[in-house]
């Protein structure tokens, strides 16, 4: 009986934990994030005056492209954010756009894509494999949207809150195998005035190891070399107000940006990018040119002004590394962040009139979920992608993405769509030809 008795209660004992295990092992399948209503100060957050939507631009020309992602930014970021930046019936300003798609993101070797092969889709129009930038799975380069903007003698600009050299922006301007090959990326970033408006973080990159704080193996100085093609170079927020065009490149930090005070904010970066490449004219018009212009804008027809254009990407990089942290806080600061840089594009899309303004992301990250917490009285966050299952993706999401529309064009990106369709609608809306297109 005793036998019995012992062989019952280590059985008991053994049960007891499995179940605990297997308890341990479900609560790891999420982690959770308990957002407080009231813990963080937004301020600095002024939600639209209402929730209408921003009536379409119809029947003009597009004379410029302004396309903002959200890194790693899909339905939940930008809903929490909303939630507590605006509030439940309140709206974002990327919400207000009058048009909305979605937008799949795998890529070429994988469901779950990373920002290289997302940022190659939507710079180039073609699928590759992950880590891979601004080429093909075979290696073959590809011509970026913002290359072929500027073969059409537009201006062109990268405003990011990471490394200039990072995967989303490099993705617009450089064409290498892998993406940590940033002291490739940044050469190719200023070669010939390559890329008129260079916002961002990563002087590492542009200096030599002679210099403090500089990485580079090769001696040279990108930044004496940027002078010398005709840029003007800043470091912070007083030299970015004082600047002027046509070619700039600001450094604001080592590596990432802070996103904090006393560097200028990703909307005070979009404002003066935009502000610099606007003004960039080609050449003076001919008395021909004068008077057919003169008459289209009195008969109010095209009020183009005979100016080639802008080309500019915003990412607001680092909304991707909160989600990987797990971090609600910093999370919703970011997206609001991001959002009033989507203002700043509205504000001058609305007054120029020929301006094509989209909104998306490149991927999500870990898969975030939105509920209610036991309490009833805060909101809850699960992420799917937890720490000990991620991968190749590092805790990216196979989701689809929202894309929003603003402007002459933004009829054609409504619908759903690939990743790879979005620098095809923009080279139609430019009227630019043969694209996608190898590198020659």
């Amino acid at each position: 009986m005793k036998r019995y008795k012992k062989a019952i209660s280590l059985s008991l004992i053994l049960f007891l934990l499995a179940l605990l295990f297997s308890i341990s092992l479900a609560q790891d399948d999420y982690t959770i994030s308990v957002v407080d209503v009231n813990n963080k100060d937004l301020s600095f957050y002024q939600p639209p005056a209402n929730t209408e939507t921003y009536p379409n631009i119809e029947g003009k020309s597009v004379r410029n492209v302004i396309i903002l992602i959200g890194d790693g930014m899909s339905f939940n970021q930008f809903s929490i954010a909303r939630i507590k930046g605006a509030g439940l019936d309140g709206k974002l300003y990327m919400e207000k756009f009058p048009v909305t798609g979605i937008m799949r993101t795998h890529s070429a070797d994988n469901i779950v894509t990373d920002s290289a092969a997302s940022g190659t889709a939507l710079a180039c129009g073609i699928k590759t494999n992950n880590k891979m930038l601004g080429v093909a799975p075979d290696e073959t380069k590809y011509k970026t949207i913002l290359e072929a903007a500027k073969e059409n003698k537009m201006a062109t600009g990268l405003v990011v809150t990471s490394r200039i050299t990072h995967a989303t922006p490099a993705c617009f301007a450089a064409h290498v195998r892998h993406r940590d090959m940033e002291r490739r990326i940044a050469p190719q970033l200023i070669e010939n005035n390559k890329v008129n408006v260079l916002f961002g973080g990563g002087r590492d990159y542009f200096l030599p190891r002679t210099i403090p704080g500089g990485g580079r193996r090769d001696g040279r100085n990108l930044i004496e070399e940027a002078k010398s093609q005709g840029y003007s170079y800043i470091e912070n927020r007083e030299q970015l107000k004082n600047v002027n065009g046509p070619c700039v490149l600001g450094l604001f930090q080592m590596d990432h940006l802070t996103t904090k005070e006393p560097e200028p904010s990703l909307a005070e970066l979009t404002k003066k990018a935009i502000e610099i490449l606007d003004v960039k004219e080609n050449g003076e018009k001919t008395f021909l040119e004068k008077i057919i212009t003169g008459i289209l804008n009195l008969l109010a027809l095209d009020k183009s002004d005979g100016k080639p254009g802008f080309f500019m990407m915003v990412e607001g990089s680092q909304i991707d590394w909160a989600c990987h942290e797990y971090d609600a806080d910093r999370l919703i600061r970011l997206t609001l962040l991001f959002d009033l840089a989507v203002k700043e594009a509205m504000e001058f899309a609305i007054k120029d009139k020929h301006t094509l303004v989209i909104v998306t992301a490149d991927h999500e990250t870990s898969g975030l979920a939105i509920t209610e917490a036991e309490n009833g009285m805060d909101l809850e966050l699960l992420w799917a992608v937890d720490k000990k299952h991620k991968r190749g993706t590092s805790g990216h999401s196979g989701q689809p993405v929202a894309v929003f529309a603003f402007g002459p064009g933004a009829e054609n990106f409504t619908g759903m769509y690939d990743n790879t369709d979005i620098p095809k609608k923009i080279a139609q809306v430019l009227k630019i030809k043969n694209f996608p297109a190898k590198l020659e």
